[in-house]
This record gives structure tokens, C-alpha cells and sequence, in this order.
């Protein structure tokens, strides 16, 4: 238990037996080196109860603190506000608790599974995919540092009109061109074949409507169209020639992706198909019209009535049979919840499926699996860039790989620049442009509340200065520096005057755990991303503000405790940063 949740406890305890009131948690704020005391307590809560003023509420608080524990060194009442000055060897010993318990977590009797990425196999990543598998990836570490047994999981999205749309552009415009051939990475090389099916599309579209049609006919009516539509259905009956070139496309798709994930340092336990999923769900169906949950039209269509619910009417089989969306994804969250001991399943989709992760739910319930509450929509929002959108049919998206060479460029450019690795060896020089280039990218998508839409700017992401991943990987450098020159080995201190800069940081040391909580409770990765730099921004100031630099002390016992506070700092500076899936550098 860290201070503040120890005066907390010593609080409500308080507060019971001086005031005789249950229930009453007052908040306790952590103070800026530049105010007196160590933290703050916040009386207004009590005022209305007792009908006293705050000033009296908070010397009674503090007398009660001084003679009924053994925390207080003084405290002083500002209006209201009562701020405590707590003995120096809680500090100390909070120091020693955190350090000897800094890996132990405490086990969790419970497995998530956190779904990400689900692209589909008609082009390569884009700069959506990279929040989206940033930001499951983060929540998945989160959720096992916070004692959780994580599955990590993805759907791909294999089959339907538009990958059709791919393999008829390459049958007919392709000449029996691979990836191999032309030097081109899988997905990339399929993906051009997606803007190319709609470059002849658009064009053919153009000549129907020249020709008299209106563009509602033309996009009906062109024979591309027409021919990609009968090569989906040619793929449903299993047709031996459309599944071949089906499964060989894919492959080529599968080699790219797998090279861009493992660039972005991204993984996954478990992986499924759509083409095996999108028949899931028609047995659930059958179910819930006998059970009279769900309700047939005239025209053989199933739907469910989720007016009750503040929703619509919802389509969930089509009049000929045949599944939508809404089918697979039932079937596909029941096959997840028999296949694994799972106690909740986090989808992490982007915002504009909002309707549609509100409605699967339901029907889960409405169909009667107990797990539907247990389901979670990890809703983010779009990531836009100074120069706009982007349009995956026109070829004009933001592409993965490409960003993160941009970001590997940028890092190595901004390093040159400033005189930084200069001394390092080539392949360590490489190394560490990739660290902090891939650092940049993901801190500054990361900080954001996944909630938000964000603006994704790369030369700003990658400053070493601010509330950027390479500030904070500079830090940590910082400080393996530091050690190294001391040559240092963890010694224990059993007591030391410490200073407030010594004091501000323990306690947000100590405060590792309860952000870790946080964050896996509201799945955001931010609450890490925004703890890690008040880390290193104390740090810095911890560092900066000495008289006398740590390896020129000559108190003994001062310099080890500067030091094993600078390890413990480096420990979980590098450990946050692994939350978000970055990575850091011993010399920066």
C-alpha cells in the first residue's frame, strides 16, 4: 500500500470514530515540489455533514492525523485545505517496500481475450490498422501486467465481393505476375490489384453511362462487377479453379502481413477465418425463432426487435439464407466462449461500428448467453493526418510499412542532426533509429484517449523534447549512463534525509501499480503513456535540482540511495514503455 492510500485508510478511519460517518473517502492530492507539504486533503466533502467550516474541519483532520498515527511530521490549513507533511522514513521505507515488490502481481482468476487488427486480404495495412493493433496490443499487456490471462486475437477477413474484386483484376490484368516476380511484398501486391479492379470499374461505369445508362445501372450493369459477383458465388459452391487462386492470393497477403506486424512488434495467440466463420451463427438463428426471441417476415428473412432496447429492427439472415455480418459475428463470439475459458471477449473497432457492437450484444442476451454482458466494444476514433483522409478503393491511403520507414527516416534524420549515436557502430546505429522511430510512432498514437479522433503528425512525434516517446527513452538512456559510470549495485539504505524531489518521485513509483489497474479497468493505454512522463518529467527534476551530482557525492549513503532510485526509475520507465509495446536504448 502506497502513502496516499495509507492516509486515505487512516482517514476514513478518522472520520468514523471522531465523526461517527460511514462510507466517507476524502480525496488526498499529491503536491508539486513548489507547495508546502506532501499532499493535500480535500475537507469540502464534510462541510454540509458536520456544518462546520472547512479551516476547523481540517485542524481537527490534522490533529486527529498527528495523534492517533505516526505519519505526520506537521500540517497547516489553507483555506479549506489541509496539507500534511509526512515523516521522512515513510518515504524511506515506501522506497524499500516498492523496490522489493516492484515484479510481484497479483494473479487474477480470470482470461480476456482482446481482438485486434481483422484486416481484410484486398490490401495491405494502412495507417488505421497501425491504432488499431497499437492500441489492442497495449490493452492486451496491460491486462496481463494487471494479473489477467490474456488471449490475443484476430479475425481476418478473407472472403466476400471484395476480395473477389482483387483475384478477377489480377485473372484478367495480372499476365501470371507474382510478388516474386516483381519484387513486390505480398499485400502490397494483391492491393494493387483491388485499386486496379476499381480504376477499370469506374472506367466502364463512365462508358454505360456515356452510352445512355444512369450511374445507378452502369454500377449494376458493368460486366466487371457482374463477373466479380459470379466468382463469389463460384467460390460458395466451392469452385476447385476460383478456390485455388483464392488460397494462393491469400497466401501472398498472409507473407506481407506477417512482416508488417512483426516490424510493429505486434502478435497474436489465437487466429481465425472468415471463410470458416461466416456460416457460425445460422444454428443460433434457428434457436432463437423457436424460442420466439427472433421473428420471420413473409419473405423468409430473420430479423430481431430491439425497440425495447432503444435500437431498431435488426436483419440477422437474409430472405434467400444467406448470412450478413451480424450472423458471423454471433456465431463466431459463442465459438470463442466454447473453445476457451474466457470471461470476457474485448473487440477493439474503430467508432463507426459503435451500432453494430451495440446490437450484437444484445442479441447475445436477448438469445440468452449469460457472457453477453461481459462482451466490450473498445470503441476508438479515427486517426486523420495534416493533409486529411484517406480513400483505401483510390490507392490513396497511409500505408503501414511506409510509415514506419518514414518513422525509422525521421529518427535517423532528427539524430544526425542534433549529434546523437554518432559514436555507435552501424548495425547498433540501425538498431536504435528503429527503436526510436517505432518509440515515436507508438507513444504519440498511445497517449491519446483511445475515445478520441487523433491527428497523426510524424515529425512531431518524433522530438526529443515534450511529451514524446523519444523524451522518454532519452531519459532512460539517461540513466543506464548513470549507472554504468557508477559501476552500480543495488545496496539497501535504511534511512536518508530525502528532499522533496526525492519524495515527489517514490511516490509516483509507488504509484505504478494503482496506474496499471486503472488503465486495464478503462483499457486505455494513456493513463500508462501519460504516467510514464510525469515519471520522467520528476526524474528530471529530481536529477537537475542537486547541489552536488550523484557520482561526485561523498556521502556514501546518500549516493546509493540517488542511485537505487535512479535504477528503480529506469525499471519502470522500461517497464511502462513495454506496456505500449516500445522499446528502449541503453545510449541515445
Amino acid at each position: 500500500m502506497n502513502i496516499k492510500d495509507i492516509i486515505e485508510e487512516k482517514l476514513s478511519e478518522i472520520i468514523l470514530n471522531v465523526y461517527q460517518l460511514k462510507d466517507i473517502k476524502l480525496e488526498v492530492q499529491e503536491n508539486k515540489t513548489e507547495f508546502e507539504g506532501d499532499f493535500t486533503i480535500v475537507t469540502f466533502p464534510l462541510v454540509k455533514q458536520l456544518k462546520k467550516n472547512p479551516e476547523s474541519i481540517g485542524v481537527e483532520l490534522g490533529d486527529a492525523l498527528t495523534t492517533q498515527t505516526e505519519l505526520l511530521e506537521s500540517f497547516n490549513v489553507v483555506k479549506g485545505f489541509l496539507n500534511v507533511k509526512v515523516k521522512n522514513q515513510f518515504f524511506v521505507d515506501q522506497f524499500r517496500s516498492v523496490n522489493d515488490g516492484f515484479s510481484n502481481i497479483e494473479k487474477k482468476d480470470a482470461t480476456v481475450m482482446v481482438e485486434y487488427s481483422s484486416p481484410n486480404t484486398n490490401k495491405p495495412l494502412h495507417l488505421g490498422h497501425v491504432r488499431n493493433n497499437l492500441l489492442g496490443f497495449s490493452v492486451a499487456q496491460i491486462l496481463k501486467e494487471a494479473g489477467y490471462d490474456v488471449i490475443k486475437s484476430q479475425i481476418i477477413n478473407d472472403r466476400g465481393i471484395h476480395i473477389c474484386k482483387s483475384m478477377l483484376a489480377w485473372e484478367k490484368f495480372g499476365k501470371g505476375e507474382t510478388p516474386e516476380a516483381t519484387a513486390t511484398k505480398g499485400d502490397k501486391f494483391v492491393g494493387n490489384y483491388y485499386v486496379k479492379f476499381d480504376q477499370e470499374y469506374k472506367a466502364q461505369i463512365a462508358e454505360l453511362v456515356a452510352q445512355g445508362s444512369t450511374e445507378d445501372q452502369a454500377k449494376k450493369e458493368a460486366p466487371l462487377i457482374l463477373e466479380a459477383q459470379q466468382m463469389l458465388l463460384d467460390w460458395e459452391k466451392g469452385d476447385e479453379k476460383v478456390r485455388n487462386l483464392w488460397s494462393e492470393m491469400n497466401s501472398w497477403v498472409y507473407e506481407g502481413f506477417s512482416e508488417t506486424y512483426k516490424r510493429l512488434g505486434v502478435d497474436f495467440d489465437q487466429v481465425q477465418y472468415e471463410s470458416n466463420t461466416y456460416i457460425l451463427g445460422k444454428d443460433l438463428i434457428q434457436d432463437g425463432l423457436e424460442k420466439g426471441v427472433l421473428y420471420q417476415k413473409e419473405d423468409g428473412s430473420v430479423w430481431c426487435d430491439l425497440t425495447d432496447e432503444g435500437l431498431d429492427h435488426k436483419l440477422l439472415l437474409r430472405s434467400d439464407g444467406t448470412s450478413v455480418y451480424m450472423t458471423q459475428d454471433l456465431g463466431t463470439a459463442v465459438e470463442r466462449f466454447k473453445q476457451n475459458n474466457i470471461q470476457k471477449l474485448i473487440y477493439t473497432v474503430g467508432n463507426e461500428q459503435d451500432y453494430h457492437f451495440q446490437v450484437l450484444f444484445k442479441v447475445l442476451g436477448k438469445l440468452g448467453f449469460p457472457w453477453a454482458d461481459q462482451l466490450f466494444h473498445l470503441s476508438y476514433g479515427m486517426v486523420e493526418l495534416p493533409n486529411g483522409k484517406m480513400k483505401s478503393r483510390e490507392g490513396t491511403v497511409v500505408d503501414a510499412d511506409e510509415l514506419m520507414q518514414e518513422m525509422y527516416d525521421t529518427a535517423e534524420a532528427k539524430a544526425k542532426e542534433i549529434g546523437r549515436l554518432e559514436e555507435l557502430a552501424e548495425e547498433e546505429r540501425k538498431a536504435s533509429y528503429e527503436t526510436i522511430g517505432m518509440g515515436a510512432l507508438k507513444y504519440f498514437m498511445l497517449k491519446v484517449d483511445p475515445k478520441k479522433k487523433m491527428l497523426f503528425n510524424p515529425e512531431e512525434s518524433i522530438e526529443f523534447n515534450g511529451n514524446t516517446g523519444p523524451f522518454i527513452q532519452y531519459t532512460y538512456a539517461r540513466i543506464q549512463s548513470l549507472l554504468a559510470k557508477a559501476n552500480y549495485e543495488y545496496k539497501e539504505v535504511v534511512t536518508v534525509d530525502a528532499n522533496q524531489f526525492e519524495k515527489e518521485l517514490i511516490v509516483l513509483l509507488a504509484n505504478y501499480k494503482n496506474i496499471v489497474e486503472k488503465a486495464a479497468e478503462a483499457l486505455s493505454p494513456a493513463l500508462v503513456a501519460n504516467y510514464v512522463y510525469d515519471l520522467v518529467k520528476s526524474y528530471n527534476s529530481f536529477y537537475q535540482n542537486q547541489n552536488t551530482p550523484i557520482l561526485k557525492l561523498e556521502d556514501d549513503n546518500l549516493r546509493q540511495f540517488r542511485l537505487n532510485l535512479s535504477d528503480l526509475s529506469a525499471k519502470t520507465i522500461q517497464k511502462s514503455l513495454g506496456l505500449l509495446g516500445i522499446g528502449t536504448v541503453n545510449r541515445m
